[in-house]
């Protein structure tokens, strides 16, 4: 897989992540591109034409800083675009190329590459992040981030194991992953995912766009875009059950939902089916 790194230098985390990359390995194979100007989720054209870099890139990684109001410590993942308004840059109503296997995969990456330092894993949260802010861009894309404060942005050893997940991009398989993984668009929840955090790592579906509760209600348009900009071909709808707000607005949902001739899942479902065909393996070996 060919992947391009892009942060800007007004962005202190972008920054640290990619003098961490730079240290970890020597990548004249890997185009890193800084952006001097603004701060990426306000670029208005992210793309071959602005960046020459990115001609025939397979998937971009846009390296950056995480902000929250608690201030929390955590290592986030998401996939970027609008569902509504675009007060944070891209457009309204639309969402970039989303591939579902790659942020799967990174997302183990980043779990397991925290794991590997505990000070890391008992400070951060690592986490999925619904789909949200600009930029817009044709290249399937995402953003890892370190948050949520000047505190954690500086975190050396937190850079490194964001730019240790970035790295291991360079040895994943993507066909391999064909046969095994279900790609699949998340509805419902918080702004932070842990319900799709759990099946993004514990399940075989592999989760690219997340439409939160508060971007409900849930219209056809919204749920077209997010499977037209999904690059692999979405049958399942993994729905935060108790996350989607009242009844009658989730049997809305699910109605378009089977309109648009795709199935849905709790993510209690979708996390349970992997329990049990597990089972199935253990007792017939």
């Amino acid at each position: 897989m060919r992947f391009a790194v892009i942060y800007s230098s007004k962005n202190i985390a972008g920054t640290n992540i990619v003098e961490q990359l730079r240290k970890i390995s020597y990548l004249p194979q890997i185009p890193i591109i800084k952006e001097k100007n603004k701060q990426i989720i306000f670029l208005e054209k992210l793309d071959e034409k602005k960046y020459p870099q990115l001609e025939d890139i397979d998937f971009l990684v846009i390296a950056s800083t995480h902000k929250s109001e608690k201030g929390n410590p955590s290592l986030c993942l998401h996939a970027p675009g609008n569902w509504r308004g675009a007060d944070l840059g891209g457009e309204q109503g639309r969402v970039c190329i989303a591939n579902c296997f790659v942020l799967k995969y990174l997302f183990q990456q980043l779990e397991e590459n925290a794991k590997q330092n505990n000070e890391i894993y008992e400070r951060y949260n690592v986490t999925l992040e619904v789909t949200h802010h600009g930029p817009l861009t044709n290249i399937p894309c995402c953003f890892i981030e370190v948050g949520s404060s000047e505190e954690q942005w500086k975190d050396v050893k937190a850079a490194e194991v964001v730019a240790k997940t970035i790295l291991s991009l360079q040895d994943f398989n993507i066909k391999s992953k064909k046969q095994e993984w279900v790609p699949a668009i998340g509805l419902g929840g918080p702004h932070y995912a842990p319900v799709f955090s759990k099946v993004q790592l514990n399940s075989k579906y592999a989760i690219g766009h997340i439409i939160p509760q508060y971007s409900l209600p849930l219209t056809e348009s919204m749920l077209q875009e997010a499977e037209q900009k999904t690059q692999e071909q979405v049958k399942d709808v993994i729905v935060d059950w108790k996350g989607c707000g009242k009844s009658e607005e989730r049997a809305k949902a699910l109605e378009i939902i089977e309109k648009l001739g795709l199935k849905y899942k709790r993510t209690s479902e979708a996390s349970r089916e992997d329990k049990i065909n597990e089972i199935k393996n253990e007792r017939v070996s």
